[in-house]
């Protein structure tokens, strides 16, 4: 099955159905796999645990291209049950609806002054406390929830689905490619924390996923920029912001696609969380408007406009090479 198939087939179930609820969710797995992982590695006193760290990704990762491969291999004779199968695993890495139905509940709870209860849909996304924050901040935590999460959760996702069907031949090298990002990915979100107890044995987890975000996290944010140009925007005065405010993050990557969202709606972001009880300071993105609940639609319309502008691009740019090989 060709590549712009899947893609456009893959982001089709993605907008009509969401995550796939009722259904095994690979990410789920991984989740799981990760936690049984870490509860054999985990140093009870602290001895090489950057060793048994790096042994927890490079298992889940082998065991996730295992799983991923036999499922594969399980389908091939089946050739329209193979394009299924191929077509599944990337709906089922994509988070572009969910990411809008997470937030959703946040800007309708705003929206009817019920602020506990915009709290309550909030604390289910985010992982700073959310029981102090006021209207603005709470939508300003919506907000950056969809910038950040744009870009590691939906056009990196893409990004290497792209570039696993052209080095790696076809779906199945696709299909592989990105639940390998997957894996590395769910392993940051779970021990890549700079942490006493993941200082170390997260490190691993934490600059794998650095390594592969660090592309599609600047790839991303031009293209934010530029679907934000198709929407009315001025891209120059967006990618001004961009390149200014785009590390200002201890993460490499993780400001991208947060001060692409600030530069193009005109807003301020950032500026720090209270976590745990402890308030972390971070540096603002944006020199805009302070966010409002109707800011949470609108990156809502941005994420849109930015999935099907970088769709339509690596679409094109594999039929291009497909014309050019013929």
């Amino acid at each position: 099955m060709s590549f712009p198939l899947i893609l456009c087939l893959a982001l089709l179930l993605d907008i009509l159905l969401g995550d796939p609820h009722g259904l095994p969710h690979p990410v789920a797995g991984i989740g799981r796999l990760i936690a049984f992982l870490e509860h054999c590695l985990y140093p009870t006193r602290g001895e090489r645990a950057f060793l048994r760290g790096l042994l927890l990704c490079g298992a889940t990762l082998l065991l996730t291209g295992a799983a991923v491969g036999l499922l594969l291999w399980a389908a091939s004779p089946v050739p329209w049950l193979l394009g299924a199968v191929e077509v599944y695993l990337l709906y089922a890495a994509l988070a572009w609806r969910s990411l809008k139905d997470e937030t959703l509940p946040v800007a309708l709870a705003l929206f009817r002054r019920d602020l506990p209860g915009a709290r309550d849909a909030l604390s289910r996304v985010v992982g700073r406390d959310t029981a102090p924050l006021a209207e603005a901040d709470i939508a300003r935590a919506a907000v950056e929830t969809v910038g950040e999460n744009s870009v590691d959760g939906i056009l990196s996702v893409m990004f290497f689905a792209a570039l696993g069907y052209a080095l790696f031949g076809g779906g199945v090298g696709m299909a592989l490619c990105v639940w390998l990002f997957k894996a590395a990915s769910t392993l940051d979100s779970m021990v890549g924390y700079d942490t006493p107890r993941y200082h170390d044995f997260g490190k691993a987890s934490a600059r794998l996923d650095d390594v592969l975000n660090f592309l599609p996290a600047r790839l991303g944010g031009l293209v934010i920029v530029l679907a934000g140009g198709f929407l009315g925007r001025n891209p120059l005065r967006s990618l001004r912001v961009f390149l200014r405010d785009r590390k200002k993050h201890k993460s490499p990557n993780s400001a991208h696609g947060e001060s692409a969202f600030a530069g193009v709606l005109g807003l301020r972001l950032g500026g720090g969380a209270v976590y745990g009880g402890v308030m972390e300071a971070r540096p603002h993105l944006g020199d805009g408007a302070v966010p409002r609940p109707a800011d949470i639609l609108r990156a809502h319309k941005l994420l849109d406009a930015s999935v099907a502008l970088f769709a339509m691009l690596l679409v094109a740019l594999r039929l291009h090479n497909t014309a050019h090989k013929e």
